[in-house]
């Protein structure tokens, strides 16, 4: 199916850049843009980036790996002088 036509991209290609990615870099986060960078191509209009999201989506491949999830920095806040700082969580 054509996802892109500005682009002529289909759901196999982005299958294709997504499985690539996955098994040149088990560690890789996959983002639209590097399926994109991938493929030798960049966004135009934009128009087809929910079909573009919805193909990706359902790639087994897409998951982040286990050990990178919920890196995210929380921002908290010391109690006394209200200073807020964040701090990297790890697992």
């Amino acid at each position: 199916m054509i996802v892109c036509h500005c682009k002529n991209i289909t759901d196999r290609d982005i299958h294709a850049a997504i499985d690539w990615m996955r098994a040149s870099d088990a560690e890789t986060i996959i983002t639209p843009g590097k399926v994109y960078r991938a493929l030798g191509k960049a966004a135009d209009c934009g128009g087809c980036l929910p079909l573009f999201l919805s193909s990706m989506r359902e790639n087994a491949n897409l998951e982040v790996p286990m050990h990178l999830r919920n890196l995210r920095a929380e921002v908290t806040q010391e109690p006394g002088n209200g200073k807020r700082f964040k701090s990297n969580r790890l697992p």
